[in-house]
């Protein structure tokens, strides 16, 4: 197909066609332009930067009036690079303010390069700006395209007190204007072949934060106040919620474990955002959870709570199915439309998926990102957030408090030392928050009127004495450090009455299941025996309330989380509920346990009486930082990467490779497990149904509930041997992936894994 001329009328030029020969219905390059422009504009206005955002949106298919490109969006089978040289526009009027645009523009299909140096997947903008043979410009842009004189600075912005943080500040927002660009773009065009297809939008933003605050109401005003801790818990909710009125910015919410700390979290999250508006025009909810394995817990929770707009308004994304895999361009899927760009009231979300995202390089990743601005984020067991990228963490959380108007709720029972100390900087953290406000009532004496536990270090115990302690107690919970452990204790006493099992090598379903049977078992009425053996995953959310629990040495925070699973109702006398830590003989924990188990040891040395105090607490995280040391808040340099380069060298490919919330990488495997009462496991009905879908994403969240996550070389061991088939291969490759060996799926400890090539497995995956 040709690109039609005419002698007798101007010119015309288009950014996306259809197969008509006409061209009556093709999108013309000019209205493309403006249309991305004005919604990237809107997408950044809210952090002041609809300026910079509205040029960049002109210029990024600006490389569209060529010849070479109009013949490609005409249908020739030929390269045309498009995205080049509105970048060199941007630098050439703009200056260095313009740089930061070229990244964007440069990379709205690419994804954000380095500046000067070459990355591992692609050229950086210097070379690709200084490259020769790019298609030249057709003079008809200057007519069409109208960019402002100036390109104008985003308005309030703050600088950080430290310069040093300068070049983070202008690579973050840099990533923010590339989000409003990509997610401008990708809309745009979305909207225009659907209406060439005649196709109705699938987008749909979801109910009204007003809406959801009215059913939360409801949700909340049936709760009972029946127990002396179900009344502490209400007291904690109301008072935090009369806090709701507090101007936004950085906040902690320090509640023991069982205080209720998820729904009053959301429940003030809902009250602040809408105190605020107009004025402060929050528009959405974002909760971070730090562990895959509780947060369709945590999704359905919120979703009953919103009662019949739960299900509109909640969207919980993580990485248990890759989401580029899910992704093709030719599928729609609401779900697979929503985790796009967050357009949703409620996000509920892992560390992961979040925090990765802010660091990010890639389109698919980044473009939610200024769906992120005006949010209410409430990071839950802010405590787990890794060691080795802790300063990077903490620089965007405060960055999202200080220029893009967002309030932060570190919402957890063990407050991390985060904060900045202004009267001795040597003994806060560096460049730690400042101005965080505690939203619980007085946390001191709430932790005297929740303290229901005895918690005592017992030494060294072996496996035959920590098997004496579990036989010897009807109702008991152990919790060790990697699954091996657990595995093995749990055969030392499979036989015993109530005996059970929890791993990550246990699908969710089957979790649930295990998790209902124990809640049963010890509820006062029935007062059955249950004797648990557990990774730390019990720890993580999951609710039980055991009169004893034994803990493999690890950090204090954890201690604290285990003890959370002890009289968590507080039905029994504090000297009758007993944490018991100890050091596990002939098992060494995992590496990086190692040094928070001698910060806990070194605490416990001045805090015995106590170890659970809020000031055992805030000495633990001050002696595990000054441990670990300066540098080892950041392992991979990011900050200091980002220090020692100019505005036209930010490297953020090397940056998204960096910053790794988690090192080994995880893949789904899909078990057939069959909860109590079925014949069969649902999966075999879902993995049908995705020979007939156009798109898997609906498949892939229905199937979640039944994957486990395992390191690689436990997939490749299992691969290797054909334990592990493709669905749909031809289809999908290896996206969904299925035990095909049933034997290998136990119904009381999930996926076995003795085999000696899975000795690597032995490492504890979160």
């Amino acid at each position: 197909m040709s690109v039609p001329d005419s002698s007798k009328t101007p010119r015309l030029f288009y950014a996306h066609s259809t197969d008509r020969r006409d061209c009556s219905d093709w999108q013309l390059l000019d209205d493309h332009q403006t249309n991305v422009a004005e919604l990237a504009a809107d997408f950044a206005k809210i952090f002041g930067a609809d300026g910079s955002a509205y040029i960049a949106g002109l210029l990024h298919d600006l490389g569209k009036y060529t010849e070479e490109v109009q013949r490609r969006v005409a249908g020739e089978n030929i390269r045309g690079e498009h995205a080049i040289q509105g970048a060199r526009q941007a630098i050439e009027r703009y200056g260095k303010l313009g740089t930061l645009l070229a990244y964007t523009i440069a990379g709205h299909h690419a994804g954000l390069a380095n500046g000067r140096d070459i990355g591992t997947r692609r050229s950086s903008l210097k070379e690709r700006l200084a490259r020769s043979g790019t298609p030249e410009l057709l003079p008809a842009w200057q007519t069409e395209v109208s960019l402002p004189e100036q390109c104008p600075l985003p308005q309030d912005f703050k600088p950080h007190p430290d310069p040093a943080l300068g070049a983070f500040q202008l690579a973050f927002f840099t990533r923010m204007l590339y989000s409003c660009v990509v997610d401008a773009d990708f809309l745009d065009t979305e909207a225009f072949y659907d209406k060439v297809g005649n196709r109705p939008s699938l987008r749909d933003s979801g109910p009204a934060l007003a809406a959801l605050q009215v059913e939360l109401n409801k949700t909340l005003s049936k709760f009972k106040t029946d127990s002396e801790v179900n009344r502490l818990r209400a007291d904690i909710l109301r008072h935090v919620r009369a806090r709701a009125a507090l101007a936004p910015g950085l906040f902690s919410l320090t509640v023991p474990t069982g205080g209720g700390k998820t729904l009053t979290s959301l429940a003030f999250a809902l009250d602040h955002a809408l105190t605020h508006q107009p004025t402060h025009p929050f528009r959405r909810v974002i909760y971070v959870i730090p562990f895959t394995s509780i947060i369709e817990q945590n999704a359905a929770e919120f979703r009953k709570a919103f009662g019949e707009l739960g299900e509109a308004a909640v969207l919980e994304h993580h990485n248990a199915f890759d989401d580029n895999k899910l992704k093709d361009r030719n599928s729609r899927d609401k779900l697979r439309i929503a985790t796009e760009n967050w357009d949703r009231p409620v996000i509920v979300t892992t560390a992961v998926q979040f925090f990765e995202s802010l660091f990010a390089d890639r389109s698919s990743r980044c473009r939610k990102l200024h769906n992120i601005a005006g949010s209410v984020i409430i990071l839950d067991e802010a405590q787990t957030l890794p060691i080795k990228l802790l300063r990077p963490c903490v620089a965007a959380i405060d960055e999202l408090a200080r220029n893009y108007r967002c309030s932060i709720v570190l919402c957890t029972a063990t407050q991390p030392a985060l904060n900045a100390n202004d009267a001795n900087p040597a003994e806060g953290f560096p460049n730690g928050l400042t101005h965080v406000r505690e939203l619980a009532p007085e946390p001191r004496n709430l932790y005297r009127q929740l303290e229901r536990v005895r918690v005592t270090h017992i030494g060294e115990q072996d496996d035959d004495a920590l098997t004496k302690r579990l036989k010897e107690n009807p109702q008991v919970l152990c919790i060790v450090n990697n699954r091996r452990h657990a595995r093995a204790l749990f055969d030392a006493i499979r036989e015993e009455p109530g005996a059970r099992h929890l791993s990550t090598f246990m699908c969710a379903r089957h979790r649930s299941q295990v998790l209902s049977a124990i809640r049963d078992d010890l509820l006062p009425e029935n007062n059955r025996p249950c004797r648990l053996v557990s990774t730390s995953l019990i720890e993580a959310g999951m609710n039980a309330d055991f009169p004893y629990v034994l803990r493999a040495e690890t950090g204090l925070d954890s201690v604290a989380q285990a003890a959370g699973r002890c009289n968590r109702e507080g039905r029994r006398a504090r000297d009758d509920s007993l944490v018991h830590v100890f050091l596990a003989v002939g098992w060494s924990p995992p590496s990086e346990l190692k040094q928070f188990a001698q910060a806990m040891r070194q605490t416990l040395r001045h805090h015995a009486g106590d170890p659970l105090s809020l000031d055992a607490i805030d000495a633990y995280f001050h002696e595990l930082y000054w441990q670990k040391g300066e540098e080892a808040l950041d392992a991979y340099d990011i900050l200091g990467i980002l220090k020692s380069g100019d505005i036209d060298g930010i490297p953020f490919e090397t940056i998204a490779e960096k910053f790794r919330m988690i090192d080994n990488v995880l893949r789904p495997i899909i078990v057939p497990f069959k909860a109590n009462g079925e014949e069969e496991s649902p999966i075999k009905a879902l993995l049908q149904k995705l020979r007939f879908v156009e798109s898997p994403s609906a498949i892939a969240r229905a199937l979640q509930p039944y994957t486990v996550q395992v390191p690689e070389s436990v997939f490749r061991a299992l691969h290797d041997v054909g334990a592990v088939q493709p669905e749909e291969e031809q289809r999908f490759g290896d996206q969904f992936m299925v035990l095909a060996n049933e034997n290998l799926y136990d119904d009381r400890v999930g996926l076995l894994w003795e085999n000696p090539a899975f000795v690597e497995a032995e490492r504890l995956v979160w």
